[in-house]
């Protein structure tokens, strides 16, 4: 594991045979070694980073807050930087770690209707991340957007391999109330910084 992971939950995953770290909304994790990572999304969107060369990569796990927000002197909306703050500091750790921007692909995940009270924000999650990679060049090689259904993604960073499992019947309503947790979180914690690019 990196240094700066200590906080995610790591496990040994029977199926896979390998090492495992799970996320949730507002977390990420990159790794440089043969582990998979995990997450659930309903509304949230995960982007899957990894340099296709060295096989340095990792995932995110995020929403953008509700409201109409404001705009910056820069033309960025208050939401969107939650979204920027996501994928950056995500692309930011790759490169730290021996990615290399020219070598970067991604595969994007999430962002269905499955919460009754936040009907758009799925749909808006996808907009931000769809115009985020086209914005910064990245090429996309695989995406599973939109729907009626959670999914559950694994990411195989070193072999860019990612799996979806769409949820069609949940017993119990955690992905909910982890989302409308994470969404009431937002709206009370601002982003205080900007992160750039290198």
């Amino acid at each position: 594991m990196l240094q700066g992971y200590e906080h995610v939950h790591r496990y040994w995953d029977r199926n896979f045979n390998c090492h495992g770290a799970k996320i949730l909304p507002g977390e990420y994790y990159v790794t440089t070694e043969g582990e998979m990572i995990t997450t659930v999304l309903g509304s949230c969107v995960s982007a899957c980073i990894r340099d296709r060369v060295t096989g340095v990569g990792g995932m995110n796990h995020f929403m953008l807050p509700q409201g109409s927000g404001g705009t910056r002197s820069d033309g960025v909306s208050s939401e969107a930087r939650y979204g920027n703050y996501a994928m950056e500091t995500l692309i930011n750790e790759i490169i730290k770690h021996g990615g290399k921007r020219r070598n970067l692909e991604a595969k994007l995940f999430g962002g269905g209707q499955v919460l009754a009270k936040m009907t758009a924000i799925g749909a808006r999650n996808i907009d931000f991340v769809r115009d985020y990679v086209a914005s910064e060049n990245l090429e996309v090689t695989a995406e599973d957007l939109g729907d009626i259904y959670p999914r559950r993604v694994v990411f195989f960073p070193a072999t860019g391999k990612a799996m979806v499992k769409r949820l069609v019947r949940l017993k119990n309503d955690t992905i909910s109330q982890r989302e409308n947790e994470y969404a009431e979180e937002l709206s009370h914690q601002p982003v205080s910084r900007d992160v750039e690019l290198f």
